[in-house]
């Protein structure tokens, strides 16, 4: 069964060292997947081309068809690294502005790895306090390592330690997901928005059973 990893990455610069500490974590990730037997496709969605798009959709509510691509490829990833640089002791605004167009659904019990770079060793925190929050309103299942790097960190073998504890606890996760269905019970243990953009997501009406108790309530009818 092939599972797929999408990064997400909100780097500015080029090259990005967000990307570039995204990619690495990827690698490695599938490395373990595939001495699991688990075969992995990577993907990527780049944050600062779809500024604009983010800014517009939290506007008027309506994302573009590049930003709903995006949407939609995350949508589809059974795990995702999210990384993000840090800038004056927070993530940067492109890629909370683009967290905050995601359905709050998107993301309930999928494995997400946690990353950020930053100038200085002195934001280090700011992964676990700012980023594991944040997924943690969304319902993700973030893995315990998560993984930061500032300049003096690229070569260090403390980074490359960090970054294989947290792709192993991926793998670990993404193999168990298969094998034990967590996703779906998870997802069957919370509500949910209206024609999200969810793989489990009721799309249209048709999904919806209109006879139920509660629909027949909410017409003004009765339970019996």
């Amino acid at each position: 069964m092939t599972r797929n990893l999408v990064i997400v990455s909100a780097g500015t610069s080029q090259p990005s060292t967000t990307r570039m500490l995204a990619d690495r974590i990827a690698a490695v990730s599938v490395e373990r997947l595939r001495e699991m037997e688990v075969t992995t496709t990577v993907g990527a969605v780049e944050v600062a081309p779809l500024a604009v798009e983010a800014a517009r959709a939290l506007v008027t509510g309506v994302p573009s068809a590049e930003l709903e691509a995006a949407i939609e490829e995350i949508a589809a990833a059974d795990a995702v690294i999210a990384a993000a640089p840090v800038y004056k002791a927070g993530i940067n605004g492109l890629f909370k502005s683009f967290v905050d167009v995601l359905d709050d659904d998107l993301l309930i019990a999928k494995p997400v790895v946690l990353a950020a770079t930053a100038g200085s060793s002195r934001h280090a925190l700011v992964v676990d306090e700012q980023m594991r929050s944040l997924f943690a309103y969304l319902r993700a299942l973030t893995l315990p390592t998560s993984v930061f790097a500032a300049p003096e960190d690229w070569g260090a073998a403390e980074l490359g330690e960090r970054i294989a504890r947290a792709a192993t606890e991926l793998a670990v996760v993404i193999d168990a997901q298969i094998e034990r269905g967590i996703a779906d019970r998870a997802w069957s243990g919370y509500r949910h928005e209206f024609a999200g953009n969810a793989t489990r997501a009721e799309q249209t009406a048709a999904n919806v059973d209109f006879d139920s108790p509660l629909m027949r309530l909410a017409a003004g009818g009765r339970t019996n």
